[in-house]
Order: structure tokens, then sequence, then C-alpha cells
């Protein structure tokens, strides 16, 4: 599969993968600063922005694909980082390809299996009748009624354009990723990880618990926890600065 990316900065491969819903557009910003030390590659994960649409989706298929756009990339290895889902397909990554991760860095999620949570958003989209909408502001009134927080509305519709015939579309596949939402919290499984890795979460997210270091040490014995006051799940967007810091302090 042909990933869409965008590429800035030079040195040594540092790979960024976004999660759910999301695109490497969303990682504009906090690269900036991460491209003054490496050749920073933001991918857009398949059925994700401007990246090809697929039946699976999986962490097996996703991280075969990211196998694949290395190889295309003539990178022998490079760092991973990985926010929520693509935490996890930087996971399955690491814990099946280990040869071609240097370094790992997973954004507020842990390896174990999380149930099915985003209800709420997929009653968002399902909100929107595309053949009907007229304006983004139209969309986001819509989207309003299931979704009270104005930054979560602003990030779900930056996946809304125009397409070649000026009618409004989904980048990502909404019903493929719908169809398949169980994949998105499964356990991540294979050899344990022996190189460095840091875990990062938000202080006020649920997302990596006391509960979860067991199986954290186990999968990645040469870890680090960082928490970041003040920051909930989307952290490295809530607290850019803290989160690149973090980042850097792990790779240099």
């Amino acid at each position: 599969m042909q990933l869409f990316y965008r590429e800035l900065g030079q040195g040594q491969p540092l790979v960024v993968l976004h999660g759910l819903f999301g695109s490497c557009d969303n990682w504009l910003t906090v690269s900036k600063p991460l491209a003054e030390h490496f050749h920073v590659f933001l991918v857009d994960q398949r059925n994700h922005g401007r990246s090809p649409h697929a039946n699976e989706h999986s962490y097996k298929t996703m991280s075969e694909d990211i196998v694949e756009f290395l190889a295309q990339q003539s990178i022998q290895k490079a760092h991973i980082l990985g926010h929520s889902m693509g935490g996890k397909t930087a996971m399955h990554l690491a814990l099946n390809f280990p040869e071609l991760v240097d370094r790992l860095v997973v954004a507020d999620i842990a390896p174990r299996y999380y149930s099915p949570h985003h209800q709420d958003v997929i009653a968002g989209f399902r909100t929107i009748n595309l053949e009907t909408l007229t304006s983004r502001e139209e969309a986001d009134k819509l989207m309003s009624k299931e979704l009270p927080e104005i930054g979560v509305r602003q990030f779900l519709l930056k996946n809304l354009y125009r397409d070649e015939h000026s009618k409004f579309a989904w980048r990502m596949n909404l019903e493929g990723l719908v169809n398949q939402i169980e994949n998105i919290g499964e356990e991540s499984k294979g050899t344990p990880f022996t190189s460095p890795t840091l875990f990062i979460r938000g202080e006020q997210s649920r997302y990596i618990q006391e509960k979860d270091l067991p199986l954290i040490n186990q999968l990645f014995p040469d870890n680090k926890l960082v928490t970041i006051p003040g920051a909930g799940h989307w952290v490295q967007a809530e607290k850019p600065k803290e989160f690149v810091d973090a980042v850097l302090e792990a790779l240099c």
C-alpha cells in the first residue's frame, strides 16, 4: 500500500503515526521542533487522511503497511512515535518487527485491550448527511448534538472536504472504520521489545493506568513513563512543548 506522507527535517528517521480519525496534518505543528533533530515522516495510516482505503483495518495490517513504507523509503531502522491508535500500531511494529525500530515513543495508550468506546463520535458523524450538507458550520451544528466539546468537533471535522465535484466527503473511510471498530482496542502482542521505550500519558487521561504497568513492563522492559500535568488524551496538542521536550529527551 502506498501511504500518503509528509516529510521535513534531516537526520535519523522518525516516523510519526496519528490516532483514530486523525491524519498526519494533526502533527504539523509538533513536528517542526522535532525536525530540528530528525528526518520526520508524518504518515497517514490506511483508511485515514489521503492514504488508500481498504477493507481490513487491524494492527497487523497497519504495522505491515509501515514495514512496506520503510522499505519504500529505503529506511533500515527508525524511531517510531505513535499516539493512541498510532501508538498501538507502533507497539505492534516493535513487538513483531524489532529489527526495524530503534527507539519507541507511545503517547497515551497502553498495550492492553480496550473495549469499543467511540460510540459518541460515531453518533456525531451519523448526524451529518453529506448529500444535503451545505457548509462546515452546518456540520458543526449537527455534530454538536452528540459532541458538545468544540475542540473534539474541530478535530473530527478536519476530515471533511469537498471532492472534485465540490460535494462534501470524508477523507477517512468512515464506514470501514465503523465496521471494524472492535479492532481499534486490540491487545498488543509479540516478542518483548528490549530497546528503549518511552510512554507519555496525560495526567487527566485514563488511557494509561497504574494497572497497565505490569503488562508494559513485561512487553517493554526498558521503558520510562512520563506523565504531563494538565494534559488529557491529546497530550501532544494540549501541551506541545512539554510533549516535545519529553520526546527529545528520550530520543536524543
